[in-house]
């Protein structure tokens, strides 16, 4: 007989751990697993691209972008579904509150963290028993699968700097111990988790995000990319327009480079609740012709081939998959020296690692900007990277 995994996830938006997670689906082979998805949110546009023997548990369900007004204006009524349904009414505004006061005690009030508790206990609960239940990104899911799933084994994936990122104890309500293994995409990932929680030390393993480099060159060789007639330098970053991104560093940054007389344009390819803060900035600065937002789109990887650098300075990261992807198609990196973009580049040899300032960043564009020959010398080291590792599939496996 098949063995019954379930997946559960907070939404199915384009963003990296959502396409690891179906890259791994892909991977599993369907003779043996019967594969079943629950997503927290009932929201996201890469349910088209999920494997055809995956099941989707959501009765609701829509394929908008969370990123989108019309998708966050949806993410509003179905926190408010969720805090009536199943009741529980005061066991939810207790942790509504309890959670509020933890963040604004921290100073890290993060409104897209405050209403996990009520998604999860206001979700629709999955009645059979899986043989192994895999909640693939923290908070909601972890929540959800933790309290509210039955399966002889679960395992958590924690993909990001794990305090820096708002999370803590108080939110969290003890969830982890129902996990029988948590793995983290990174050393450094799992380095931070362990610091809020110590004693899960022996729970703890490495699971590196699946790329598939195969897929991911075809895609780039199809037709897009850049449609305008630019012919300076091109700066590319892919991700979310969130603070977490720093892309108001970015449009700063843009500035000094034009002061400074360089011919070159910034592009980002992303959405998210920054757009209208970046908008005015933008316009502020008179930078409409030179940082360039293009919102999100289904294949970014020609955008990757035909950029001149790659640029991912974020405040922190677990570990990127723009990163990965950059890499494998050979794009010159400058990123931030913060928690996971160190992991994943080494300074000097396979792209270059920059203080987090607009001087700092500014300063690393530029030189590379001015140096052809150490683009193309750190793109070749990039694209050479062994960047998959298969014996960490058998380790999720181990579990059943």
């Amino acid at each position: 007989m098949k063995k019954k995994l379930l997946f559960v996830i907070n939404t199915l938006g384009r963003a990296g751990a959502e396409m690891a997670m179906l890259e791994l689906m892909r991977r599993l082979p369907q003779e043996e697993y019967e594969i079943s998805l629950y997503v927290i949110l009932g929201q996201g546009e890469l349910v088209r691209e999920l494997p055809g023997h995956v099941k989707v548990l959501n009765r609701r369900y829509r394929d908008t972008s969370v990123l989108s007004e019309h998708g966050r204006s949806h993410i509003q009524k179905t926190v408010v579904r969720c805090f009536f349904h199943n009741g529980k009414w005061f066991r939810k505004l207790f942790h509504l509150v309890l959670i509020a006061c933890d963040m604004a005690k921290r100073r890290n009030l993060q409104f897209d963290k405050l209403f996990w508790r009520i998604l999860s206990d206001g979700g629709e609960y999955p009645k059979e028993e899986y043989d192994l239940a895999i909640a693939y990104l923290e908070g909601g899911a972890t929540y959800f699968t933790a309290d509210h799933v039955k399966a002889k084994k679960k395992a958590a994936f924690v993909h990001i700097d794990y305090g820096n990122a708002g999370y803590s104890r108080k939110t969290d309500l003890d969830c982890y111990a129902a996990y029988d293994r948590i793995f983290a995409v990174s050393e450094e990932v799992r380095d931070n988790f362990l610091h809020v929680y110590p004693e899960w030390e022996g729970k703890m393993g490495v699971f590196h995000n699946i790329i598939n480099r195969e897929r991911i060159l075809a895609l780039a060789a199809r037709r897009g990319g850049f449609s305008d007639s630019f012919d300076g330098l091109r700066l590319l970053t892919v991700g979310r327009l969130t603070r977490q991104k720093a892309y108001d560093i970015a449009v700063e940054v843009m500035k000094r480079i034009k002061e400074a007389g360089y011919r070159a344009r910034w592009y980002v390819l992303g959405e998210g609740d920054q757009r209208e803060a970046l908008e005015k900035q933008i316009k502020s600065l008179g930078l409409e012709r030179d940082f360039k937002l293009l919102g999100a789109v289904d294949n970014p990887y020609p955008y990757y081939k035909e950029c001149d650098i790659y640029v991912h300075a974020t405040r922190f990261e677990g570990k990127s998959i723009a990163i990965q992807e950059a890499q494998i198609l050979g794009c010159p990196i400058v990123a931030s020296d913060c928690n996971g973009n160190r992991e994943q580049i080494e300074d000097g040899v396979d792209g270059v690692l920059c203080g987090f300032s607009t001087e700092g960043i500014s300063k690393s564009i530029i030189l590379l900007m001015e140096d052809e020959g150490k683009r193309k010398r750190l793109g070749e080291a990039a694209a050479g990277k062994q960047l998959e590792n298969e014996q960490e599939m058998q380790m999720l496996l181990d579990l059943l």
